[in-house]
């Protein structure tokens, strides 16, 4: 028998505005005492210098986590020119310098090089694995770390300021598995210079923004004074995207239990002509998200089934 998680079982995504200087770890440890849950994630890991929207999945909606990572991410971020870092930020020690500032011209001209399907090598101190261990704990460790370059996507690229000849403010829309670092680092490189990224903010990621974000500080006076259903939002807004496909009773109860149901019975009520086969399925019952599911063949099969 597994042991019993300590903490209260509540569940729904809580959009924290992440503070700079601490890892998305602690917001997360943080969290869960200031709502005695007894279980939370995040999605998408924030380093430490960052700052920004990092939404934290508690209980039933760690479930949907892979669904907010996969969507579009929007960035602030400022680019400190002259000095390459070995960690591409602020954070890092010195590795290179030049004495080459690119002016506005040069870096709009270089930027469309940056949009769409491009090859990008991760960041040395990043969280992809290298024969099994992390790229950042071999590179802590002075260890040689050789990444392969992977194809990620760019829908925006757009300088927004040049506060001086050392800096450049640029907004970024991307989707999954960008680092800003990287951009900012091969920016530079293209330029002829080096640089890295003295501060960095994410904006939106998937269906959230900062305009319903709190602060950290914020969520640990409110969990001592209000109850968790009053901050948290409910599970399936992390799943706007996924078509909801409406239960009776008796299909719900048996989707809670694993078993998949007739796609022809459910067809007699809402028209299933428009989902292709294999699609992903938001399984509801009056408002309340029974499981996610997919079309396959005749059937409506659950693959993730939430237990409220």
């Amino acid at each position: 028998m597994g042991r019993k998680r300590k903490g209260d079982a509540i569940h729904g995504w809580l959009i924290v505005d992440k503070p700079a200087g601490i890892t998305s770890a602690a917001v997360v440890n943080r969290a869960r005492r200031a709502l005695n849950a007894a279980k939370v994630g995040h999605g998408g890991t924030l380093d430490p210098l960052a700052t920004g929207i990092l939404p934290l999945a508690f209980g039933e909606a760690t479930k949907t986590v892979s669904y907010v990572m996969d969507g579009v991410k929007s960035y602030r971020f400022t680019v400190t020119w002259g000095e390459a870092r070995d960690t591409d930020d602020a954070d890092g020690a010195v590795i290179e310098t030049s004495d080459k500032r690119p002016d506005a011209a040069a870096i709009k001209a270089a930027l469309p090089k940056f949009v769409g399907d491009i090859d990008q090598v991760p960041p040395d101190y990043s969280a992809v694995k290298v024969n099994g261990a992390r790229a950042y704990a071999l590179a802590r460790t002075n260890q040689a770390v050789k990444l392969a370059p992977r194809i990620i996507h760019i829908d925006r690229f757009e300088l927004v300021d040049m506060p001086s000849a050392d800096q450049a403010v640029f907004e970024v829309t991307s989707g999954k598995g960008a680092y800003m670092r990287g951009l900012a680092r091969d920016l530079a490189l293209s330029l002829g210079t080096v640089g890295h990224i003295a501060q960095l903010r994410r904006t939106r990621l998937g269906p959230f923004d900062e305009g319903g974000a709190i602060s950290l500080e914020q969520l640990e006076n409110m969990g001592h004074s209000a109850p968790a259903t009053n901050i948290l939002l409910p599970v399936e807004t992390a799943l706007d995207d996924i078509p909801a496909l409406a239960l009776t009773e008796d299909e719900a109860r048996r989707m809670q239990r694993g078993q998949a149901i007739s796609a022809l019975k459910v067809a007699q009520r809402t028209p299933l002509g428009k989902i292709s086969q294999g699609a992903v399925l938001c399984a509801m019952t009056e408002g309340k998200l029974v499981a996610l599911a997919r079309f396959e063949g005749g059937e409506i099969r659950p693959f993730r089934v939430m237990n409220f």
